[in-house]
């Protein structure tokens, strides 16, 4: 069980439904840019919304790209996050941190298939993990997004949006889901108790 949770300010995200869900599963979580409260937290969350370049900056203005690198903990990517666990981001070229091999890659904007793709999506199970231990196959998540990592060897769980898509990943003590756990409903919150609960 998790003790202190940190969940790094990359800027621009919706930190407040976040917190909710946390405070919600019985956790206190603290918002910050302090390395010294990252590195010794239980549980690091890296969440984000907006664009892959502003919060790969704020990252860097804050000295924070080679302790997350070096983290040890449980540490969970959502959305925006996710992406930035990635080597890079087709979203202005960017350099991400490189923990996660693939790139992000634009949506496909195709008849039916609007960018962003916003709303409930099923997410299929490809490969067995404990973050989704007691969520059912098929279960519906909250996307907000225009970018993704295609399928991989480190994908766990997958969407569509007119192609598949990464929407769980998983490297070593790094987890991430492209939607938002803290907005979908009863199996999000399985998602962060299972996150919360996993075992160092």
């Amino acid at each position: 069980m998790a003790g202190s949770i940190a969940i790094i300010d990359s800027g621009g995200a919706n930190i407040a439904s976040l917190l909710f869900a946390m405070q919600r599963l019985g956790y206190d979580a603290s918002l910050t840019t302090d390395a010294d409260v990252i590195g010794s937290a239980d549980r690091v969350v890296l969440p984000g919304v907006g664009a892959a370049a502003d919060a790969m900056q704020r990252l860097r203005d804050n000295g924070l790209v080679d302790l997350i690198r070096g983290l040890q903990q449980p540490v969970l990517g959502i959305c925006l996050g996710m992406q930035l666990l990635a080597d890079a981001s087709e979203e202005e070229d960017v350099d991400c941190l490189g923990i996660i091999p693939g790139v992000a890659r634009r949506l496909q904007v195709r008849d039916g298939f609007p960018v962003p793709n916003m709303g409930w999506c099923p997410v299929t199970r490809i490969a067995d993990a404990p973050v989704l231990d007691g969520i059912e196959d098929g279960s519906y998540f909250y996307f907000v997004h225009s970018y993704a990592l295609p399928p991989s060897e480190y994908t766990i769980a997958t969407a569509r949006h007119a192609d598949a898509f990464s929407a769980v990943v998983g490297r070593d003590n790094f987890i991430a889901a492209q939607f938002h756990p803290e907005r979908s409903s009863a199996d999000g919150a399985r998602l962060l108790r299972n996150f919360l609960e996993m075992r160092r």
